[in-house]
């Protein structure tokens, strides 16, 4: 997505100090950042900005320019809170980022997904568990998100991404900064095949009070949380915690009473997380949220209040077409569809989510079938 003059207003919004809530206010209140700007100081002060965040509205800092250059490369996006492209589960998190900086496709923050978070220092045996559930998730038609950092995201992302998935990034620094280093090569790849995410402007470093913020996101995209291994005071159980306190399922993986990692997941399991020892019990549970989810957001689009990219007219662009002819009335597996169209796992699996969202499609136990539907005469 290339920049455009019409994101100036919003980042002059973002970048002015005021924070997120404010911003909401006045995007609430003026229904666009290009109207509240214009609105003038006397109404910014109204919505609670002191007259430093109005100053720097007035006279923004480099930062401005900078991310409107990080914005210019292809695959960019700036989803704003009043943007039809702003996914709809996050507006009911406690304090909702005012805009996402989007890096790959913001159509992915849409997909029923499960967030798969653990401990930094995991085992070598932590890993392979969560190599395992995001594959089996991932092959299920579920999105996994996580956040970049070292061993039990690193590995559910990794292991996503190798097995022809979704995965989305959620991060505590800027869209354009990899944390840990080592794992720019992997932020890369997220956003070349599903979206890494961050309510932080391109440059901003890894903060400490970012991360826990990092998780709320984290969280509000994700229907439910898997905690594969953590420590008594991982801050894998922070995002559990808010996951709890949303309504929203925690699962966690037993481990070794003498496993320090695992000590976490027992505390969870004690204080009424679901024990799982296979993927198979997360999407047994999840079945009826992702049917429901599902469901609300087909009355979304069609109550016209939401309208995400390639929702329209989906069956007359080509590579909908090349799909649409691969389907058929008896189910058939994602790996026969990326056969059949030549099309990436990635975008197989997105453009089925679609059609699935607007009632053309009827996916069961991972394998993808028309919806038969004589009113459409298909």
């Amino acid at each position: 997505m290339s920049a455009s003059p019409d994101h100036d207003p919003l980042l002059r919004l973002l970048l002015c100090g005021a924070g997120a809530a404010a911003v909401r206010r006045l995007l609430d209140a003026h229904g666009s950042a290009e109207a509240a700007i214009a609105a003038g100081a006397a109404t910014w002060r109204a919505h609670g900005l002191d007259a430093a965040a109005c100053n720097a509205i007035r006279h923004p800092s480099d930062k401005l320019q900078h991310s409107l250059r990080w914005l210019e490369a292809e695959s960019r996006a700036l989803v704003g809170w009043n943007d039809p492209a702003y996914p709809p589960q996050l507006r009911d998190i406690d304090s909702p980022p005012a805009a996402l900086f989007v890096a790959g496709d913001p159509t992915m923050l849409w997909r029923p997904a499960i967030a798969v978070v653990g401990s930094r220092a995991a085992t070598a045996g932590g890993c392979a568990n969560a190599e395992a559930f995001a594959i089996a998730l991932a092959e299920a038609g579920l999105s996994v998100v996580s956040g970049l950092a070292a061993g039990i995201d690193t590995s559910a992302h990794a292991a996503t991404l190798a097995a022809g998935g979704i995965t989305v990034a959620v991060l505590g620094t800027g869209p354009d900064i990899a944390y840990p280093r080592g794992n720019r090569r992997l932020m890369d790849d997220i956003a070349a095949e599903g979206a890494v995410v961050s309510e932080h402007p391109p440059g901003t470093p890894p903060l400490r009070p970012h991360f826990p913020g990092r998780n709320r996101i984290l969280v509000g995209l994700s229907l439910a949380t898997l905690v594969v291994e953590a420590a008594p005071r991982s801050g894998a159980l922070i995002t559990a915690r808010l996951a709890a306190e949303a309504g929203h399922e925690v699962f966690a993986i037993p481990g070794s009473i003498h496993n320090p990692m695992a000590r976490g997941c027992h505390r969870l399991i004690r204080d009424g997380a679901m024990l799982v020892e296979s993927p198979q019990e997360i999407l047994e549970s999840l079945a009826p949220q992702v049917a429901t989810l599902a469901g609300n957001l087909r009355k979304t689009l069609s109550d016209g209040t939401e309208n995400p990219p390639e929702t329209t007219a989906l069956l007359a662009q080509e590579n909908y077409k090349i799909l649409w002819n691969a389907l058929g009335y008896d189910p058939t597996c994602m790996d026969e569809l990326v056969a059949r169209t030549g099309l990436t796992p990635a975008r197989v699996s997105s453009m089925l989510l679609t059609l699935e969202l607007e009632g053309r499609v009827v996916a069961e136990y991972g394998r993808y079938s028309r919806r038969v539907d004589r009113t459409r005469g298909v």
